[in-house]
């Protein structure tokens, strides 16, 4: 991308799509509380006060746009939110919907999981930064844990080199170019189970840079999750870091 960085050409796309059907409740845990506010408002506070992000395009699942607007959108005075747009199935789905939504005006591209409300506006920063020397860029974290690969029938195939797995996150951050080139592709070979969109832009043969994320940008998916979450966000409100 070189150095000449403007922060108007930055977008971002937080997914928030998915049903949340592993926490057991009767909303979608975009919409728990957490800190008294739903865990998605406290997703786009990160972007609110990033530096660089200057739009956000959030995608949620089908029929719940008024009621995004309503209960996670407008009470925060989010202003960087400029469309709420209607997700699909998948999460690629998703992405595909909120980069048509997002539109080239902004050439590069952060997408967020929603579900990770505990991100922070400087590892948002520093992500979009480090697309200065890359075309592509994730966070991840590194593996604490020996990895097993394990077959079908529960038993060991191999022990993997913990030096060299990194546990991926979001944000990631490509060029608006790329990222739909990707999809595009993806559509048009029907591929349709990507993890995240790292794997479609890899898939163009793009070198992905991997950058330093953080042990405590935890993804909400459990009831679990969401209690460790708040106890995390109590202390670092504690400290005065939120």
């Amino acid at each position: 991308m070189g150095a000449g960085l403007k922060t108007k050409e930055v977008g971002a796309i937080v997914v928030a799509a998915g049903s949340g059907t592993r926490m057991g409740g009767a909303r979608p845990k975009q919409y728990l509380d957490l800190g008294g506010r739903p865990v998605l408002s406290r997703t786009l506070e990160a972007f609110e006060k990033s530096i660089l992000v200057q739009a956000v395009v959030v995608v949620i699942p089908p029929g719940d746009v008024a009621y995004c607007w309503q209960e996670a959108i407008r009470p925060y005075g989010l202003s960087k939110v400029r469309q709420v747009v209607e997700g699909g199935k998948r999460r690629q789905d998703s992405v595909r919907s909120g980069l048509k939504a997002l539109g080239s005006e902004y050439p590069i591209v952060v997408v967020h999981d929603g579900a990770r409300p505990l991100v922070s506006p400087d590892l948002i920063d520093a992500s979009v930064e480090a697309m200065r020397d890359a075309r592509a860029v994730i966070t991840a974290v590194p593996s604490r844990d020996t990895l097993k690969e394990v077959d079908h029938s529960g038993f060991v195939k191999s022990t993997l080199e913990r030096e060299r797995i990194w546990m991926v996150q979001t944000p990631q951050v490509f060029r608006f170019e790329d990222l739909m080139a990707a999809h595009q592709r993806a559509v048009e070979k029907g591929f349709t189970e990507a993890p995240d969109d790292s794997v479609l832009v890899e898939r163009l043969g793009i070198e992905v840079k991997v950058i330093q994320g953080s042990s405590l940008n935890i993804k909400i998916t459990t009831p679990e999750d969401l209690d460790l979450a708040g106890a995390i966000l109590s202390i670092k409100q504690g400290d005065g870091a939120l």
